[in-house]
Order: structure tokens, then C-alpha cells, then sequence
């Protein structure tokens, strides 16, 4: 199994020296690591050429989340793309192998790894880091979602793995949408009865402290991508698992006594569900 570790970059200053050496101190060394920089202003890409990965350069203005991948997995010699972003870092050297195992067995087209929150996240964001990225592994296809909804499909490119092949042929990320390709593309391998590993074992540190106005403006992209790809919507709806995701995040703050923060959920969940409502209306 030849494994293309590929990272889109913009200014990855703080993170990709770090990343790329524990990348290269992998137990399973990837075959190639492709860093595809959208004309980065710092030091970018020299550090990526002093690691002797393969570097790309495109417009900042050429980006997009979906297209700048697939112009990276089309060169990408691999067996095996990994996807990562420059501020996911491996928690440890074990992460490509743990990573891509699950792609050994023939039905299983997707893996993706789990996301620990950042030393300086905040509760709320420590709590979504566990929400979505669980300690129990799981394997979902397509009987798992009646019992799932939406959550069957999850995936995530900060960390995630697929067979070349199956990627190719399901027609790779969507392009020109500003949210959830990695979803997207799980969703199609999945309606052609293959399935999606979740594997907790295979774990990366990255987290983000969102603003209310990046919220609304991460739930607009959501809500603009399912708009254009409204066929998803044809299997599954999001808003069941938003109430969940909402009821979980009150009883782990008044769990902890942190009954301050239940106005702000309340705010923030507002937020979110204007930004994904106007974003599926008019995105």
C-alpha cells in the first residue's frame, strides 16, 4: 500500500515544519507527501522543498476546497490519499497506519481519524471535539442510515484516508462548493454500497475557537454545499442531529457547573442554524 499524504497551504508557517517531520517519523512512511501552497507570503513552500516533498503552487484566488484537492489527488501516485489540513498535527507516529488499516478490507472505501481538541480550546469546543470524534470506533454504510441519518456520512479532510481508485471513480470532491466535500464524497462511495471507517486510533490535535460570526459564516458554506448537492437531502436530514448535538453541549456545561454558558449556547446555536437555513435558501 503506497500512501500520497496530500496538504493544502496558505501561510503554514507555524505548523508545517512541524507537521512534515512527523509526518516523515510516520512507522509507516507515507510514499509521498504533495503540499499544494496557494501562493503562501511566508516560508511556506521552501520548508515543504527542505522536507523534499512535492510542492504545487496555485492562486490564492484559485482555491477551493474541493477542486484544489482533486488537482493534487490527480498527481498523486499513491494507492492510498491522505488527506490532511497544515494545523492537524499527529499525536503520535502510529497515525498513518492506524489511519489507513480499515482500507484493507474490500468494502471499506473511507477512514478518518480523531481530532483532540488543542490545549488552549475552550469548553464548548472541547466538547464538540468529543461529540464528533468519539472514543469508539464505528464502520457506517448505507443500512446504517435510518439509525444514523446525516452522522452516516461524516468525514473529515483533516484527517482522513481513501483508495485512489474508488475516489477516482466516484468522481472525486465535488468542485466549486465551500463546505463538506469530504462529506460529500463519502456520501456517494457510500450509496455505492461501500463504507466509512471512523478510527480512533488514528488521532490528530486540531481544534478551533470560533467567533459567533465565523459560526454564521461556517454554517452559511454548510448550508450553500448541501444547497448544491440537494440529492443528499433525498437520504437524510441535518437538523435531528443539530438538536441532538444542542441538548448534549447544556448537559455537559450544567455537568460541570458552568451554567454561564448556557445563554451562549443558546446564542451560538441561533447563529448556526441562521447561518445553515440562509445559506440552504440563498448560498
Amino acid at each position: 500500500m503506497r500512501i500520497s499524504v496530500i496538504i493544502p497551504t496558505l501561510n503554514a508557517g507555524p505548523y508545517i515544519r512541524t507537521l512534515l517531520s512527523m509526518l516523515k517519523s510516520q512507522d509507516a512512511a507515507p510514499f509521498e507527501i504533495i503540499v499544494i501552497d496557494s501562493s503562501s507570503k511566508d516560508n511556506t513552500v521552501e520548508i515543504a522543498e527542505d522536507f523534499s516533498t512535492r510542492t504545487m503552487v496555485i492562486s490564492k484566488n484559485a482555491f477551493n476546497h474541493g477542486g484544489t484537492r482533486n488537482v493534487a489527488a490527480a498527481r498523486a501516485e499513491g494507492d492510498v490519499l491522505v488527506f490532511m489540513t497544515q494545523d492537524a498535527l499527529p499525536a503520535d507516529n502510529t497515525l498513518l497506519r492506524q489511519l489507513t488499516n480499515p482500507l484493507g478490507e474490500a468494502d471499506i472505501a473511507v477512514a478518518f481519524g480523531r481530532h483532540i481538541p488543542r490545549p488552549d480550546a475552550s469548553p464548548l469546543e472541547i466538547f464538540a471535539r468529543h461529540f464528533n470524534y468519539p472514543e469508539k470506533g464505528s464502520v457506517k454504510g448505507i443500512k446504517d442510515i435510518k439509525d444514523y441519518g446525516i452522522k452516516t456520512f461524516f468525514s473529515s479532510n483533516a484527517c482522513s484516508a481513501v483508495k485512489k481508485d474508488l475516489f477516482l471513480k466516484a468522481g472525486m470532491f465535488p468542485e466549486g462548493v465551500r463546505a463538506n466535500e469530504d462529506m460529500l464524497i463519502a456520501a456517494r462511495l457510500i450509496l455505492q454500497g461501500y463504507k466509512v471507517a471512523y478510527v480512533p486510533d488514528a488521532k490528530v490535535i486540531h481544534s478551533h475557537n470560533y467567533s459567533l460570526p465565523k459560526q454564521f459564516r461556517r454554517y452559511y458554506d454548510i448550508g450553500s454545499s448541501l444547497r448544491n448537492n440537494k440529492w443528499l437531502l433525498d437520504y437524510v436530514r441535518p437538523e435531528g442531529e443539530g438538536m441532538r448535538f444542542i441538548k448534549e453541549q447544556v448537559r455537559f456545561v450544567m455537568k460541570q457547573h458552568r451554567f454561564f454558558l448556557v445563554p451562549y449556547i443558546l446564542l451560538e446555536s441561533v447563529t448556526k442554524y441562521a447561518g445553515f437555513r440562509i445559506g440552504l435558501i440563498a448560498g
